[in-house]
């Protein structure tokens, strides 16, 4: 009500008409602060006992690296058993935006929605609540998720309980950093940890693996007198085995001997004499770069054998030449170049 006071004349003006005005006024004031004060001193509900509800939250997965306008999402689920049931105005209200003494906390319930299901002894309630970032700062700072209170009624109309849903406490981080930033001197606890690219090391570090894995396998299958891989169980193969395991004398050198020719006539499928090195090494084209050893190998064959009067008493000579004979053609018939610099080494 408005009292233009300039309308009433000041002769006119009596003293009664002063203290109605005067008592009126004051009684709209008591009853405000009444109002006031009743809502001030309104007590919250007790809460409703721990046995007749579970609550099953879902929360925002990461809890930091937000900025102003993103949107977070909880999802709760409550399950009261009966007679208590929601109060659905005492859900959060969309738009509203909460404080904390009397300031603006930045989050906003952006939509909310609730759903129920009921059974014999409870009542299921789904709520889903977005909310809204509206507030950043020059460095990342903690804000949180208001703890909602939402009550329940009893079987009784004055029968009001209430639950608290937790608080959800995340960080908001500037949307641009202002000034230079010395990283050693921002390392604050909300700000997550720099996590390095490993994608490139993890590239490096498998091409190395697999080329050490190659370069093992190659030298085992050059190296390798076993027959665990392809091509390793060849006649020359076994033969070289076999001449390793030979005795340093002259009964060793004529074993060796015919190891020998039992591999090559074996890879040939037919007898290979002295005269027929050419044709073994056109069909063996393998055991070219060998021609001029395969010689050699026929003419001491023959002469331990055949020729006694010209026999080599160096057996360990003879011996050591048989071995490094033998695995040239090991690597000749497993297609690599064989070494003959070792066996032109034993000549002289």
């Amino acid at each position: 009500m408005e009292l233009n006071l300039t309308m009433i004349k000041t002769k006119r003006f009596s003293y009664k008409w002063l203290s109605i005005y005067s008592a009126s006024l004051m009684a709209i004031i008591l009853s405000l602060c009444s109002v006031s004060l009743a809502f001030a001193n309104d007590e919250p509900s007790p809460e409703i006992p721990a046995n007749k509800i579970k609550l099953f939250l879902t929360s925002p997965e990461r809890d930091v690296g937000y900025t102003v306008g993103d949107i977070l999402t909880r999802k709760i689920r409550l399950e009261v058993q009966k007679p208590y049931c929601l109060i659905p105005t005492t859900l959060p209200i969309a738009g509203y935006e909460r404080r904390y003494k009397n300031q603006v906390t930045g989050i906003e319930v952006r939509k909310i929605s609730h759903s129920e299901e009921s059974n014999a002894s409870s009542h299921t309630y789904t709520i889903n609540i977005e909310y809204q970032v509206f507030t950043t700062g020059p460095t990342a700072k903690p804000v949180a998720l208001p703890a909602e209170v939402i009550k329940f009624q009893g079987a009784k109309k004055d029968d009001i309980v209430q639950y608290t849903i937790p608080s959800f406490r995340f960080r908001v981080s500037p949307l641009a950093v202002f000034g230079a930033v010395k990283i050693e001197y921002d390392m604050s606890t909300f700000n997550p940890p720099l996590l390095l690219q490993t994608y490139p090391e993890k590239q490096k570090l498998v091409a190395c693996l697999t080329t050490l894995a190659l370069s093992l396998i190659g030298l085992l299958y050059i190296l390798g007198s076993r027959a665990w891989m392809p091509l390793m169980g060849r006649p020359f193969a076994n033969a070289a085995r076999t001449l390793k395991k030979l005795k340093t004398n002259e009964d060793g050198v004529r074993q060796g001997i015919s190891r020998i020719h039992q591999a090559l006539n074996t890879t040939a499928k037919t007898s290979v004499f002295n005269d027929s090195t050419d044709l073994f090494c056109r069909e063996n084209p393998k055991f070219k770069p060998l021609e001029n050893e395969l010689k050699r190998f026929f003419e001491m064959s023959h002469a331990v054998f055949f020729d006694t009067q010209h026999q080599s008493s160096n057996h360990e000579k003879n011996m050591l030449w048989l071995r490094t004979f033998c695995r040239q053609c090991r690597d000749c018939e497993r297609g690599l170049i064989p070494n003959l610099k070792s066996t032109e080494a034993l000549k002289k």
